[in-house]
């Protein structure tokens, strides 16, 4: 109900402000026809006139810009509620099983290992909500020298614990000579996480996906990672970088997350006096996700 609500509302803002500048214009043209003769009037008409179809327009572009963003903290607030609730309620429900009934050693393992990869998620949603409100802010980064290749083969080999999933489907390479960047590693783990997992999540049932490591200019190494899934359409390649929003498809309504993710990488990458980007071909026609970093002075010659 909300949420159509808030869709008949952008639509009312729209034809108001729409009504409101047709009877501008007619209002303007009728006066112009009848004191078309006197200049200084004319001149100050279409000054006053100019200033109000500004406000007008300007004042409804503002309002459907705030029931947008309005709409996108529902849906993270939904998103991270669901993300916190379910291994919650999950643990719960597996530590009153353990406490009631008398459970073989084996099932016993079994839901600890359950409750472990619930704490898991748990623990990963906190991490992504509090790092998205650290990289937002102007803190000062931890800068070392940091081999990007064993950043990138870390992720690789937790992405294929944390999704269950064999090696072929993480296809991992390497071509870069040089590695070491001069960043701030729990940033850049994040961030190459971040790639990983928005690939492994939209790729579907069938997971194949390549990472690669490569020299993108002299002074720079990028991290590429590459999927098969739902793609993105050429309009939406830059807005989903931005905080909260997720793809409207069907696909990613279906996948959980709380849309913070991307926001994150491109944050990093800004932060690192880089940048990050997406590609694809559209719908159904998987994207490529690039992450590039600055070389260090001594490898980039």
């Amino acid at each position: 109900m909300v949420k159509g609500g808030r869709q008949g509302s952008k639509f009312l803002f729209a034809a108001v402000g729409a009504a409101v500048v047709t009877l501008a214009v007619a209002l303007y043209i009728a006066w112009i026809v009848l004191n078309w003769r006197t200049g200084i009037l004319l001149v100050l008409g279409v000054l006053f006139f100019s200033l109000i179809i500004t406000g007008v327009v300007l004042n409804t572009i503002f309002l459907i810009r705030e029931i947008r963003r309005n709409e996108q903290h529902d849906a993270f607030i939904n998103a991270v509620t669901h993300e916190l609730k379910t291994p919650v309620a999950s643990m719960r429900l597996y530590l009153q099983t353990l406490q009631s009934r008398d459970i073989d050693e084996s099932k016993r393992r079994e839901f600890y290992d359950i409750m472990l990869a619930d704490s898991d998620r748990l623990v990963g949603t906190i991490d992504q909500v509090l790092r998205a409100a650290r990289t937002s802010q102007t803190k000062q980064l931890h800068l070392s020298p940091v081999d990007l290749k064993e950043v990138v083969e870390e992720c690789v080999r937790l992405a294929r614990l944390r999704h269950h999933l064999p090696p072929e489907a993480l296809d991992y390479r390497d071509s870069a000579r040089h590695t070491t960047v001069l960043g701030d590693l729990e940033e850049l783990k994040a961030a190459v996480q971040n790639l990983l997992d928005n690939a492994v999540k939209y790729s579907g049932h069938k997971v194949q996906v390549v990472v690669e490591l490569a020299q993108s200019g002299a002074n720079q190494l990028a991290v590429r990672v590459k999927d098969e899934g739902v793609g993105i359409p050429p309009s939406e390649l830059k807005r989903i970088f931005k905080r909260f929003y997720r793809v409207p498809n069907t696909m990613a309504l279906r996948v959980k997350g709380t849309g913070l993710g991307l926001f994150i990488v491109r944050s990093v990458a800004e932060r690192h006096g880089d940048r990050a980007w997406a590609e694809s071909q559209g719908s159904e026609k998987g994207s490529t996700f690039t992450l590039e970093l600055p070389l260090t002075t001594n490898e980039s010659r």
